[in-house]
């Protein structure tokens, strides 16, 4: 088992096959002084592969694959079929833009993808423009549509919320919630390395609930929260909308989570910069007992909690595009 220092049990592996986006979302990627990662430095799919078929037999259980954009990385309908069909793995998802869905998502649940989130941020074309810097909130919208045509119930949409740029549209995304079969998550905005975090642009969960309580009733789900979310269900709806706080009630206590960044670095917490490298020593010809002695070496070395909220802008730690979410 994959076991920290307090006793967390790790079950959960998040893969960033790639850190390239066909978005520049201005929490995610810096806008100046960012390169991608040359290709020989990002992790070949075959060693994707290797990597999560150890993890797997080490006790992972639910992969989900990232980016930056995991769909325009070459063959990824390549990589989920390989991926779904390794031996004790129970979950394989994937995080997405959305803007290739429409014609992307058959093919990914053909191939084996089970569970899906997209990213959108706003429901307003000129607003999705001075997000994303690209004119694509069509294409996401279509491929939502085509996504829950492929089977993805619940499909899970994430709304990074952040002060005056889109807290206005917190009861229109619940409006979506009562009219489609999702799932309409709401995130705290997290610091990281160029996104011009700021403490007065975070809404607090709380503060999200109370703005669309003014309009809808809402009743907490009978079948409780998941391991981070707040759920919560709307009269008469279809789907039904979450609130995930990593800042204001963080949830750290019951991490199960790891990630692999997309240039084969393993990450025990998404917001402190700590990370072991497993594609050097898998290049070197390292076999896997090796690779998992770094495995645990990295959550050996896991704290129990990321730091305070006063002190996350000033850790060192990569832009979100290379870490993979």
């Amino acid at each position: 088992m994959l076991t920290d220092g307090f006793g967390r049990r790790h079950t959960y592996l998040r893969i960033a096959v790639t850190d390239r986006c066909n978005l520049r979302c201005v929490y995610c990627m810096p806008a100046v002084d960012f390169r991608w990662r040359p290709r020989p430095e990002i992790l070949s799919l075959e060693e994707i592969v290797r990597i999560a078929g150890l993890m797997v037999g080490l006790g992972i259980e639910k992969v989900r694959l990232t980016g930056g954009e995991p769909t325009v990385r070459d063959n990824i309908e390549w990589l989920v079929a390989k991926l779904a069909r390794l031996p004790g793995l129970k979950t394989l998802g994937m995080t997405t833009n959305g803007a290739r869905l429409r014609e992307k998502a058959h093919a990914l649940r053909a191939a084996g993808l089970q569970a899906l989130n997209v990213s959108l941020d706003t429901l307003r074309p000129n607003r999705f423009i001075e997000i994303t810097k690209r004119d694509r909130l069509a294409d996401v919208l279509a491929g939502i549509d085509t996504a829950i045509d492929a089977g993805f119930r619940p499909l899970k949409i994430n709304v990074v919320v952040l002060k005056g740029v889109n807290d206005d549209e917190l009861c229109d995304f619940a409006q979506l919630a009562r009219a489609k079969p999702v799932n309409v998550r709401f995130i705290e905005f997290m610091p990281f390395t160029g996104n011009g975090w700021q403490r007065e642009r975070v809404v607090p969960w709380s503060t999200a609930k109370s703005i669309i309580e003014e309009h809808h009733a809402l009743t907490p789900r009978a079948n409780g929260s998941s391991d981070v979310a707040r759920d919560f269900d709307l009269p008469d709806a279809a789907g039904w909308i979450s609130f995930i706080s990593p800042l204001t009630a963080q949830f750290c206590g019951g991490c199960n989570r790891v990630r692999l960044t997309a240039d084969g670095a393993i990450k025990s917490c998404l917001l402190r910069g700590a990370e072991v490298s497993l594609r050097d020593a898998l290049r070197a010809g390292a076999g896997e007992d090796t690779l998992a002695e770094l495995v645990r070496s990295a959550l050996a070395g896991k704290d129990f909690a990321h730091p305070p909220e006063c002190d996350l802008a000033e850790v060192e730690n990569r832009c979100m595009t290379a870490i993979g979410g």
